[in-house]
């Protein structure tokens, strides 16, 4: 019974995988087929939360907390920065660069937020201790990864497939940075960083900053897309005031009703927001109800069944699924740079995650055998950030 439940662990981080690699590849389309950034934020935004609100209106409406003006305007501030200005650099960032991009620098979230963590000393970094080495080797990792990825091209794998599913609006048709400016290339990896960054921010701004008595994990859950916010569920002042659903439903409509606001400034031309029965709608669709909903059920199942780091050292496999499936549908070419960009970031996200690992166990190790008073090993538990918490989206 257990082999079985393993197997479709396996299943369901693969299936997942597959979903976002999906998402990826659907919003460049739409974007390089004419869709514009800001108003398809709105809508994927408008349509998470058209799926989010009924769910919630029938399973919380009998033991929600009402919510109060100050948990509104707390909910709308980390809506603003972390949903919305995270969604509109995502596809801002896409629209300059291919989503083998920034399938690669989906693995850079875990590693952002680790670092936060540790600014504001809710992770630690021990530089004399081997797991603190390996988090530093990490980190410089998905530095060297971004920065590769930015600025080395190198030589072009091109598809054999000649026949693409899908004809691009625009030129943007090559995982690596040839059919793009420079310019255009690096400001679009610089747009989809700032957004893993802010992501990685949303995620850590969550907990309660009195007590640390918090749980983050790698925000495996919450992605670029920022349609997957329902799968973001850390411990911290909002959650306890209103449940999981509810703050999560609650930020989606602000980040929906913020997105109009950016959209109409931005694009005035209301033709332009005219949706017909293409890729766009099915993009919008997907990644609203697919990767928000099933995939949130999904993620969550999984976690129960395995915990979040298995979760998270399966993300590697959203590059390997986009490379693939981008390959056939879209043609697209990749760069050496990118191939190498990609080992990088995932090696960083593996050493931060082995040096998690390595250091709960000589911290276990410590408690077990150390004779410490049970209130100092009790102190310093409450001091530190376990990595088992129980999700951007």
């Amino acid at each position: 019974m257990g082999g079985a439940g393993g197997a479709k662990a396996y299943g369901a981080v693969v299936l997942i995988r597959v979903m976002y690699s999906g998402m990826h590849i659907m919003s460049k389309i739409a974007l390089d087929q004419g869709m514009n950034p800001f108003v398809f934020v709105f809508y994927r935004h408008t349509t998470a939360a058209l799926v989010l609100i009924p769910i919630a209106f029938a399973l919380e409406r009998q033991k929600t907390k009402p919510v109060t003006l100050k948990i509104a305007g707390k909910m709308f501030v980390h809506a603003l920065y972390g949903v919305t200005a995270c969604g509109v650099l995502f596809n801002l960032g896409l629209n300059y660069a291919s989503a083998t991009s920034s399938s690669a620098l989906y693995n850079v979230q875990p590693v952002v937020t680790f670092i936060l963590a540790v600014i504001i000393g809710m992770e630690s970094m021990k530089l004399k201790k081997l797991h603190g080495n390996l988090k530093v080797a990490g980190i410089l990792c998905c530095v060297a990864g971004v920065t590769v990825l930015a600025f080395y091209e190198g030589p072009m794998f091109r598809s054999f497939n000649h026949h693409r599913l899908f004809q691009h609006g625009s030129s943007n048709s090559s995982s690596g940075s040839g059919t793009y400016s420079k310019n255009q290339w690096v400001f679009g990896i610089f747009l989809m960083t700032l957004s893993n960054i802010l992501a990685g921010l949303w995620t850590v701004l969550q907990v309660n900053m009195h007590t640390l008595k918090i749980q983050v994990h790698f925000p495996e859950l919450q992605t670029l897309t920022c349609c997957n916010l329902l799968m973001v569920f850390v411990q911290g002042p909002l959650i306890e005031d209103t449940s999981k659903l509810m703050n999560t439903t609650l930020q989606i409509s602000c980040a929906s009703v913020q997105a109009f606001v950016v959209a109409v400034a931005a694009e005035r031309d209301f033709s332009k927001w005219k949706i017909g029965w293409n890729i766009s709608l099915a993009a919008i669709i997907y990644s609203g109800v697919i990767v928000t909903a099933l995939s949130y059920y999904m993620q969550m199942w999984t976690i129960a069944k395995r915990g979040p780091v298995f979760l998270a050292m399966s993300m590697p496999l959203t590059l390997i699924f986009t490379i693939i499936i981008s390959s056939f549908v879209l043609g697209e070419a990749v760069s050496l740079g990118s191939i190498i960009a990609g080992i990088l970031l995932i090696g960083g996200l593996y050493n931060v995650l082995w040096g998690k690992n390595m250091e709960r166990k000589d911290d276990d190790t410590n408690k077990m055998g150390g004779g410490k008073p049970a209130q100092e090993l009790q102190d310093k538990e409450q001091a530190r950030v376990p990595d088992d918490a129980a999700a951007k989206v």
